[in-house]
């Protein structure tokens, strides 16, 4: 009996859904806080964001001319398998399944859990847990509501893509009709203040400024990713050549827009000094703005933003570790269609498991920075394989990327650079957590999966 195959659902808004969904989480919801207190001054904290928005704008037009040239599902791994070969492949796709989806579907779990938190204190997964194993096991009520958040939509992805889009289209289209309407009101009646933007807070970061923004762009690309989540779903879109480079650039240039305004609104509401090592920076803005009973409202919705994060995530993920398994290298377990609901059902259930694991154990300061650097790192090595694979016979290249080419790749791959130097050098737990990862996954490789 022949394996099934993945399905062509996915249409333009479905894949635009994703992308947007996959984007607005953690990063705009829980970031900018630290970035108050790292940078100090109130028109860097919202200039980052648009330095964040040309970069993964650059690298949004490289990978829409690599996902028309190579529409299969799993994205980075897709193309570093064809750019520099299959070893370079299965890190990408090792990459992904820690730091690209279950560590950051983890982090927005755990956010969601402390913006629910406004509302039944218990749920606060900042606190200290009483009962931890040594320090590193969290069973807490909000790791563990986080995990049964993440649970449900792992079942809901077993049933079907199709189910879990739509589930997705609505979710975003919640999100993104309350941003905009948070932004609204926020300028219209909010009782924020123009002074704002022109008090600097006391730093906390002891490092240069440069040295500083070069490391706190780290987490505005943290903040940024899943502009290439369409991409990971290529394999279940239809018209791919089409679809692909339409539903990046959309929603990648959509949410830089919402990004950079949300900024201004957390500033017109707060002062940088009031904003330093705020973890759920929302839902203190709201507060701000609109008193308890608005800012109770705001925290409720932007919880479903959360969700919606969380959703998206939890369906790209496993398609990686499908194309993996696929290509023989990952457990073959993980290509296992089921024959009914068409779903890459062992793939889910494993990244629930390991997303599982990192919400009892880690928190969210911690995963954001190794996420970010294992991130910018593959993101970089996937835009860089772009120059090579374009000297393949019949690559069709991209009107926007022949522009001013090689700028696109150029802008991408020496942001990378810029940020991983300084995020080794300020950063070295989290910096060595990453790398560590990949040695791991490359002695997994040539023990496991070298023969495949």
């Amino acid at each position: 009996m022949a394996q099934p195959a993945l399905r062509r659902e996915l249409n333009f808004t479905h894949a635009t859904a994703i992308v947007i969904a996959n984007m607005i989480g953690t990063g705009i919801f829980g970031t900018t806080g630290f970035l108050a207190g790292d940078l100090g001054r109130p028109s860097l904290v919202v200039g980052i964001w648009v330095v964040g928005a040309v970069v993964a704008t650059a690298g949004c037009l490289c990978y829409s001319e690599m996902g028309v040239n190579l529409p299969e599902s799993g994205g980075e791994y897709v193309f570093l398998r064809e750019a520099w070969g299959p070893l370079w492949g299965f890190l990408s796709g090792w990459i992904s399944f820690f730091a690209g989806f279950s560590a950051p579907i983890a982090a927005n779990a755990l956010l969601l859990s402390e913006y629910l938190s406004h509302f039944v204190p218990s749920l606060a997964t900042s606190h200290e847990v009483s009962g931890g194993i040594r320090g590193w096991f969290h069973p807490g009520p909000g790791q563990w509501l986080a995990v049964g958040i993440v649970c449900v939509l792992a079942v809901v992805n077993v049933f079907g893509l199709k189910l879990a889009a739509e589930l997705q289209n609505l979710l975003t289209g919640i999100k993104i009709g309350v941003l905009l309407l948070f932004l609204a009101l926020a300028f219209a009646i909010g009782h924020g203040s123009l002074s704002h933007f022109s008090q600097n807070a006391v730093r906390t970061s002891t490092s240069s400024l440069p040295a500083q923004f070069a490391v706190s762009l780290v987490w505005v690309m943290f903040g940024y990713s899943g502009w290439n989540a369409a991409t990971y779903v290529s394999g279940e879109i239809k018209a791919p050549e089409r679809t692909i480079p339409a539903s990046l650039v959309t929603g990648t240039l959509s949410v830089a827009a919402l990004y950079v305004l949300l900024n201004v609104a957390y500033v017109y509401a707060l002062p940088l000094e009031s904003m330093k090592g705020v973890e759920a920076i929302g839902e203190a803005s709201a507060g701000a703005l609109f008193g308890m009973r608005g800012g109770n409202f705001f925290s409720a919705i932007m919880s479903v933003g959360l969700l919606s994060c969380v959703s998206a995530m939890v369906i790209a993920g496993p398609r990686v570790y499908f194309a993996m398994a696929a290509d023989g290298c990952f457990f073959s377990s993980a290509a296992r269609i089921h024959p009914r609901w068409g779903s890459p059902i062992w793939a889910v259930i494993f990244q629930f498991l390991a997303s599982a694991v990192m919400i009892l154990t880690g928190t969210f300061k911690s995963l954001v920075i190794y996420i970010g650097f294992a991130l910018v790192f593959f993101a970089a090595m996937a835009v860089a394989g772009l120059v090579r694979l374009r000297r393949r016979a019949g690559w069709k290249r991209l009107a926007a990327v022949n522009f001013g080419y090689p700028l696109a790749p150029a802008v991408f791959i020496v942001a990378s650079a810029w940020m991983l130097s300084y995020t080794a050098s300020l950063q070295p737990k989290e910096t060595g957590l990453g790398l560590l990862t990949i040695v791991l996954g490359a002695g997994l490789y040539f023990w496991r999966f070298r023969h495949a």
